[in-house]
């Protein structure tokens, strides 16, 4: 017998017995689990993930122009470093 035949009848008697076998329905039920499990889960998939962190890079790349936009104008008009700034809370 051929190694290419003995491979092929391997194949198909372990094909045979998972097709006669409960591992269908146990992997069917353990798909189900796994489903509603990841829909609990607060996930995103990888595509929303990437568009978020293009996101955020180019607002940061804004704040950081922004930023030394308001500090340039602070200079230009003789305001010290920083006294003009807002702190974490929301006051000045």
């Amino acid at each position: 017998m051929k190694p290419t035949d003995l491979f092929n009848d391997l194949q198909n008697k372990v094909s045979e017995a998972l097709r006669n076998s409960p591992a269908k329905d146990i992997e069917k039920n353990v798909r189900s689990m796994m489903t509603q499990g990841f829909a609990r889960l607060d996930l995103v998939t990888r595509e929303e993930f990437d568009v978020q962190s293009q996101v955020l890079a180019r607002t940061r790349a804004r704040l950081e122009e922004l930023e030394s936009r308001v500090a340039e104008l602070e200079r230009r008009a003789g305001i010290p470093p920083g006294a003009g700034s807002v702190d974490s809370t929301g006051g000045a």
